[in-house]
Order: C-alpha cells, then sequence, then structure tokens
C-alpha cells in the first residue's frame, strides 16, 4: 500500500502508508553525522565537542506524496462494498491498478540505508511489528464486538489491512540482500511470478509479500534524481494524459478482467489461466502498476502545502481508517440502494477524503499514539552476542593465541 508519526529524523510501509517519521525513514540526516551513524566515535581528548549537524530539512514533495497516497487508500477502501455501481467500480479499480504499489516504491525509497545496525532492528520491532501485533487484535476484537462475527485472533493471517505491516516487516529485513546482489530488480521479479504458480495460502499472506517485492525493491534502487526527472513540467503534462488514459483503461476493462488481478494475492491457478498466460498477466500489471505510480508521482505539489505536514502521520490513517470503512459494512450502509448511486458514491468519496485528513491531524496523533506508538523500550535487553563475555576475556588475555581457540568457545 512504504509503509509515518513523528516529524523527527527516521523511517511504510508503510507505507505505505509511511511509517512513523522515526525509523529509517529519515533522508534528512546527514550522512556524515556520527549520532546518525550511530559509530558512537569518541572526540578527541581536550578537543571541544563540535557543534551538532543539522538536520536536513525534510523535502515537502514527499510528504505530499504520502498524503495524498493514503487518501487513495481510504477512498478504495470505502468504495469496496459498492462496486455494484459503474462509476464506483471504475474508480476502485483505477485506484488498485497502483495505489499499494505507490506506497511500496516510497516506503522503498526511504529504506535504502536500512541496516540491523544502529537499533534499527530494535526500531522496526517497535514501530512495525509491535503495532501489527495491537491491530491484529483490536480489528478482531471489533469485528466481534461490532461486527458479530466469531473471534479470531491469529497473528499467521493478517487481518484486512495489517497485511501491510506484516509485509513491511519482511521487506525490511530482506533489505541488506537485495543491497548486495547484482540484478535485484530482476530477482525480485522473478520470485514474485514464481510466487504465483503455487497457491500459498493466506499464512503471512504471502501471495502479496512476494508478489508486490519488485516495487519495494524498485524504491531500494531509486535515487534523488531520478526523482528530479519526474519534477520537471513536462512530465506532468505527460502524467496527467497517462493518468486519464489509466482512468480510461479501468473503465473499459473493469467487466472483461477478473478483478482479483488487482489484489496481488492469488495464484494464478485461483484465475483459471496457465503459467504462461498467468505471467504475461502479472507482468502487464507491473507495468501498468509502474507507469500509473510515476504518472501519479508528476502531479504531487513540490512545495509546501497545507496538507504537507499530515505526510509526516499517514501511518495513523492508514490503521484507523480501517475502523470506520468496516463499519460500513457492519451497519449495512453498503447495502442500501442510496450507497450504489451516484450521489451516494460521491459521498463516500468525499467523506472518504475528509476522513483520511482528519486521521493525519495532529489531535487524532496525540489521543492514539499511545496505540500506534506504544513505549517498548521494555521489551528490549541488551544485545546478546555468541559466547557471551567468556570469550571476549579469552581474546582480550591471549591476544596471540590461535583465534580457533576462541571460535571454538564461543561456537559452544
Amino acid at each position: 500500500m512504504t509503509y509515518t508519526a513523528r516529524p523527527s529524523a527516521v523511517s511504510q510501509p508503510a507505507s505505505a502508508p509511511a511509517l512513523p517519521q522515526g525509523p529509517d525513514q529519515a533522508p534528512h540526516a546527514a550522512a556524515g553525522d556520527p549520532a546518525a551513524r550511530g559509530d558512537g566515535a569518541p572526540a578527541a581528548e581536550g578537543a571541544p565537542a563540535a557543534a551538532k549537524p543539522a538536520r536536513k530539512e525534510r523535502d515537502p514533495f514527499f510528504d505530499n506524496a504520502k498524503f495524498l497516497a493514503i487518501l487513495l487508500v481510504v477512498v478504495g477502501h470505502a468504495l469496496g462494498g459498492v462496486l455494484r455501481s459503474p462509476l464506483a467500480e471504475s474508480v476502485y479499480m483505477f485506484i488498485y491498478m497502483f495505489h499499494m504499489p505507490l506506497f511500496i516504491v516510497v516506503t522503498g525509497y526511504f529504506s535504502r540505508n536500512w541496516t540491523f545496525s544502529s537499533g534499527k532492528a530494535r526500531k522496526l520491532i517497535a514501530t512495525v511489528g509491535v503495532p501489527y501485533v495491537i491491530f491484529e487484535f483490536a480489528y478482531s476484537a471489533y469485528d466481534w464486538l461490532v461486527g458479530g462475527n466469531e473471534l479470531k485472533v491469529t497473528l499467521l493471517d493478517p487481518y484486512y489491512l495489517t497485511w501491510f505491516l506484516c509485509a513491511l516487516f519482511l521487506w525490511r529485513l530482506s533489505t541488506p540482500v537485495w543491497q548486495q546482489i547484482r540484478w535485484p530488480l530482476a530477482v525480485a521479479a522473478l520470485f514474485s511470478l514464481l510466487s504465483y504458480m503455487t497457491d500459498l495460502g493466506a499464512t503471512l499472506n504471502l501471495h502479496r509479500v512476494i508478489g508486490l517485492l519488485p516495487f519495494y525493491v524498485m524504491g531500494l534502487m531509486l535515487k534523488p534524481q531520478h526523482f528530479e526527472l519526474i519534477k520537471k513540467p513536462q512530465a506532468r503534462l505527460l502524467g496527467i494524459v497517462v493518468l486519464i488514459g489509466g482512468f480510461a483503461v479501468a473503465y473499459l476493462t473493469m467487466n472483461h478482467m477478473a478483478r482479483g488481478w488487482v489484489y496481488w494475492d492469488h495464484s494464478f491457478r485461483h484465475f483459471g489461466v496457465d503459467n504462461i498466460t498467468g505471467i504475461a498477466m502479472r507482468l502487464a500489471m507491473f507495468a501498468c502498476a509502474t507507469t500509473l505510480l510515476f504518472a501519479f508521482l508528476t502531479i504531487v505539489p513540490r512545495r509546501k502545502t497545507w496538507f504537507t505536514a499530515l505526510g509526516a502521520y499517514t501511518l495513523y490513517a492508514y490503521l484507523l481508517h480501517g475502523f470506520f470503512t468496516k463499519l460500513l459494512s457492519f451497519a449495512g450502509v453498503w447495502k442500501t440502494d442510496w450507497a450504489a448511486s451516484v450521489p451516494g458514491v460521491l459521498t463516500l468519496i468525499v467523506g472518504s477524503l475528509v476522513l483520511g485528513t482528519l486521521l493525519c491531524t495532529l489531535p487524532v496523533v496525540r489521543s492514539t499514539k499511545w496505540l500506534l506508538e506504544p513505549n517498548t523500550t521494555w521489551v528490549f535487553t541488551k544485545l546478546r552476542r555468541p559466547g557471551g563475555g567468556r570469550a571476549k576475556r579469552q581474546a582480550k588475555a591471549t591476544p596471540g593465541e590461535d583465534r580457533g581457540t576462541v571460535s571454538a568457545e564461543m561456537g559452544r
């Protein structure tokens, strides 16, 4: 849908929804800043304390992009129950053709420097893993108490929109691998295509995790100069034309293509096609999503706007809006004839835009921060290394000794 919560200096997932601008999403931190690197190099004795480098200012372009992208997500989910309306279905199909790839590419871009060093693994657990567990329980309880369904909690089968946090956790863990192989995007695309040849079931939503992986890797491969290309005036004009064409394609094909293709969560067999046809269809979906997501980025404002600051809190909108869209189903709103009428669809769209905006505002962030960004320091302990302190003491006591002795000790 990566991955944002604090505008401090760190990382989608969320995007994707973008994650709290705490961990790993900080292009603003100076590359040479020891604090940013976490190397802890001591200053020379007697030397005056160096002034702390100023953080680079946040690029409003990306905050604008994340905010507009989360609005697409909210609108898409709000229309999910009235697809019997041609207007709703055409808008829905158009959004679903690229909105999650867009989030994932941006999340991957801000994950380029992700490693297991400097406490980033802890930040991944605190800002992705813990919210995943919390909202998996929260949505399951909501489905039970409000929806009247059977209570079912399973962390291995992500509920509704929590799949993105599960996917982002796994993508982030794989980041060092993609940064070290020769053709990362080609390899990721190959894995994605092969994954659809087998039914992987619902566990961890693996079809989406592996199927959408190329977009995350694409984000890892992008550089700032690539985004400068789409900021040119001529690119914006081309982007508008492409988006209009994309909507026309969605409208013309919505009754001739299985809707499940845009969900990225089913094998080729599910659609009743052979592997060759399925691969061709998936490649077409890759090309379509990539074209549309970059076309969308061309129309994103480059300068600060009234909604720029809201782009730092898109994870809040992502995780919270599902309670409202689920309520449309539980309350029977989607089943009414009015909801599927043109005025009803337009009302759902406008209401979704307002809801998505409100969920990114500071009052909502402050009142729900305990839920999305709980204090998790008590969960962690000092890093445990193989062999503990005994191996280190032995290594220091016998510096000239064969290192194999220490290795054998650490291997016990």
